[in-house]
């Protein structure tokens, strides 16, 4: 159904609210354009012609509870005036008619937040898709190369969104300029086809060229597979979310050309790495609804997680733990997959001046810790759930869990790596290094620090250490296959690792980050290659970063503490929260009830707490988020609501599902918003005078009396209205039987996760009238095509549009020219 854009003059919308449920519609598709199919009523999107008469413009979609839309700050759709998208037209997919066996009607609908305020950026999408690729069946990996020279103003990617059907195995896109690849965004397309954030904050230029690959198998398939629309074909689109300067910006650009071969050799072995997808995934991947509200709740996210957002700040927990742990030096925590604490502590042995000398281990005599040194702690209340490694170490150091949970631990009096079950048996399932003998081969370490495991692969990262200088790769089984020392941007002056501390695995970027504490920076590694790919170091570390975790949040958010530095003037010991990819520093942190004397490691959960272990304290102090006091954002179920001046716009179903009533005309109602400056103060009602003048209450009658027949004038036709009004609602309402039941789920749609991509699919052409042309296509299953053939699907195996996730994409950085 049509709506015209509420203004003839330009404006912006900054924010999408959705209204529905994923037990009614499946997807929602927003299109802007200037003349739709029909201006009245609503129409059949999978027998009529299409969407619009002109070229249609997707905007916003929905799916899945997905929670409110808000664009980056200072970032606009622009709308109305000369834009050329004078309606909006609203397009709804029903999964499931039995939904409907209630007689309710749909109200559906989407309110669209605008400001005639002009915005220094216009959000804009840019597609790239391919047309001419076929997969032939049985073949393993068949790669669909798209690339175009880019020719308009500079553009600033923020977010990008993968679509393929069901054969498609993983989606990259890249910038490429002057012979680099840099990354945009790389993802699997059988997961949640959601906008993500871009992996890396970059402009894109005119004679830069912009690439992407989609990987495919043909494994299972008998013929060949085609570009098309149908469960049976397959697309290849990479859509890249930007915003441009308002005075040059060109809001809708695609990009169809195959590439050459000769450009591809170059591109990065990434992009041909499949990256896993969990059955539990894969289940909601299904358009029919789930039967029981519980197992939605199992397959969706979780809403209710914030991550750390602008209004946000960490605050230490000063009750927690409820009670004493009785922990030695703590020296390193991990989680399990539960999202239980896990503590690595040193009892009784203390690191002191006299426990080293040249890296070997003094205090042998003393025998290995008796105590417990691995405890397994609930976060919420730090109750100790289970405890386990007595008598195996001597000096612990580094902990991590992989995947089936196990424990990998390093420990510098021993030189060495161990795999230890989690049963609380302590099984060495594998050692790595020989017990006291430190050195400097593949087959020895010298005081390892720190270890991480690829949760793909199963390969280990072990940080080696104090004495040397180096990462190693091993195996899953532990066979040596590379290692590496510190990287560089300049080659010539590259400094060596200065006890590389703290490891962390990033698993959505797959790449390797570390903490290498003595020269206070972070370096980030591809975890295939160990070639070097960026640093970070502030001013604020002083010259040590003792540990950092990784968390995917807003496009990755990097958490780290640094220490007091053995020279120059040390600064505050606190934990710092840092943009991946920006690398500014989002948020400093520091326990209120103490003080930090040697935070040694840290962990961060999925819902945003941190957990720092110190090793001078024996203690473990944990950090949850709280709102600052100058941010003062509403909050309503975990979603960000800000005051947005001037318009909002809503469009809603109010159509009856079932063919046997007439159809009804959309529903668009428009609401002017009071700015909060404008709001007057309503006045109390004024004490009633105990005494009056016979002539005041004569005036007062008089003017009363005039009063009363104006007002008596004016009501009586609004009175007429209002009586006609109510007797058609009546009428209505008898043929609908109930009153319109908009059947939305508090617990899918409310919680919102603060920091993720909010929006889904858009594009610049309407995708069934490109293929119906194209090279001799039939227009056989593209009646119904958008941009999204798969979401028409009834192919359980194909269902790869599900759900929106939301996200607060990062600042829009001025332009540079």
């Amino acid at each position: 159904m049509a709506v015209p854009v509420p203004t003839s003059w330009e404006a912006y919308i900054v924010d999408f609210v959705p209204h529905a449920s994923m037990d009614t519609a499946h997807h929602m598709i927003l299109y802007g354009c200037k003349t739709p199919y029909a201006t009245q009523g609503y129409w059949d999107c999978g027998k009529e012609l299409g969407t619009c008469l002109d070229q249609a413009k997707i905007m916003y979609a929905w799916a899945r509870n997905a929670p409110p839309t808000k664009l980056p700050k200072d970032v606009g759709f622009k709308v109305g005036g000369d834009t050329r998208i004078n309606y909006f037209v609203l397009q709804i997919h029903y999964g499931d008619v039995t939904n409907f066996r209630d007689h309710h009607r749909d109200c559906s609908g989407l309110t669209l937040r605008m400001t005639s305020k002009p915005q220094p950026f216009i959000a804009g999408m840019y597609l790239m898709m391919s047309v001419d690729t076929v997969i032939p069946p049985g073949k393993k990996v068949t790669n669909a190369d798209i690339a175009c020279t880019y020719t308009s103003s500079p553009m600033y990617p923020f977010a990008f969104r993968t679509h393929t059907h069901s054969l498609g195995k993983v989606v990259s896109g890249y910038r490429v300029r002057n012979g680099q690849w840099t990354q945009i965004g790389r993802q699997s397309p059988l997961l949640p086809q959601a906008f993500y954030p871009v992996a890396n904050t970059i402009d894109v230029k005119n004679g830069d060229i912009l690439a992407a690959r989609c990987v495919f198998t043909g494994e299972g398939r008998t013929t060949n597979t085609q570009i098309g629309g149908t469960s049976n074909d397959e697309m290849c689109n990479f859509y890249i979310m930007y915003y441009m300067d308002n005075s040059r910006a060109v809001p809708y650009m695609s990009c169809g050309d195959d590439s050459s071969s000769e450009l591809f050799r170059n591109i990065p072995s990434e992009a041909n790495i499949p990256i896993p997808v969990s059955p539990d995934h894969m289940m909601s991947m299904k358009h029919e609804s789930a039967p029981q509200k519980d197992v939605v709740d199992l397959q969706e996210p979780k809403r209710e997680e914030e991550v750390l957002d602008q209004g946000a700040h960490l605050v230490e927990v000063s009750d927690w733990p409820e009670a004493d742990l009785q922990l030695g030096q703590v020296s390193g925590l991990a989680l399990n997959s539960n999202g239980d604490l896990i503590i690595f502590h040193r009892g009784d042995h203390i690191w002191g001046i006299n426990s080293f000398i040249n890296g070997i281990y003094q205090q042998k005599d003393l025998g290995p810790i008796q105590q417990s040194t691995i405890m397994v702690v609930d976060p919420v209340k730090g109750k100790v759930l289970k405890a386990s490694g007595r008598n195996m170490f001597y000096m612990p150091h580094g902990i991590t869990t992989d995947k089936d949970d196990n424990y990998w631990v390093t420990d510098v009096a021993l030189h060495q790596v161990i795999k230890l079950s989690s049963d609380g048996k302590d099984r060495q399932l594998l050692v790595l290094g020989e017990a006291f003998e430190p050195g400097s081969d593949k087959k020895h370490f010298c005081q390892p620090t720190d270890v991480a495991v690829d949760p793909v692969t199963g390969n280990v990262y072990v940080s080696d250490g104090y004495c040397n200088s180096r990462i190693l790769k091993f195996s899953p089984e532990g066979k040596y296959i590379s290692h590496w020392g510190a990287g560089s941007l300049d080659r010539k002056r590259r400094v060596p690792f200065w006890i590389p501390h703290s490891l962390a695995f990033l698993p959505d970027k797959r790449e390797l980050c570390v903490a290498d504490r003595d020269n206070g920076r972070i370096q980030c590694f591809r975890a295939d290659t160990g070639e070097f790919v960026k640093e970070i170091k502030k001013e604020q570390f002083g010259g040590e970063v003792f540990a950092i975790a990784y968390s995917p949040a807003q496009g990755g958010l990097i958490y780290a503490v640094n220490g007091e530095p053995p020279y120059g003037q040390a600064t505050p010991l606190q934990g710092f929260v840092i943009n991946y990819s920006t690398k500014e520093i989002l948020d400093s942190f520091s326990p209120d009830t103490q003080k930090f004397k040697l935070p040694h490691d840290i962990v961060v959960t999925a819902d945003g707490s941190v957990f720092v272990g110190d090793a001078a304290s024996d203690s473990v102090i944990k950090f949850v988020l709280s709102a600052k006091a100058e941010h003062r954002s509403v909050k309503k179920g975990g979603i960000e609501v800000q005051e947005i001046e001037e318009t909002e716009t809503f469009v809603q179903a109010n159509l009856k599902p079932l063919p046997k009533f007439p159809p009804q005309h959309p529903v668009a109602a428009v609401q002017k918003m009071q700015e909060p400056s404008q709001t007057q103060p309503q006045q109390p009602p004024a004490a009633p005078e105990e005494k009056t003048t016979l002539k005041t209450v004569a005036n007062q009658s008089a003017r009363g009396m005039s009063t009363a027949i104006i007002t008596t004038l004016l009501l009586v036709p609004l009175v007429l209205v209002i009586t006609i009004g109510v007797f058609i609602r009546w009428k209505r309402g008898r043929m609908y039987s109930d009153d319109c039941q908009v059947k939305l789920d508090s617990s899918g749609s409310a919680g919102g996760i603060l920091g993720k991509i909010r929006g889904k699919a858009a594009g610049s052409l309407n995708l069934g009238n490109f293929f119906a042309s194209h090279k001799g296509y039939t227009r056989h299953g593209f009646d119904r095509l958008s941009t999204e053939g798969s979401d028409l699907e009834k192919d359980d195996e194909d269902g790869t549009d599900s759900e929106n996730e939301e996200y607060s994409a990062p600042p829009a950085p001025m332009s540079s020219s």
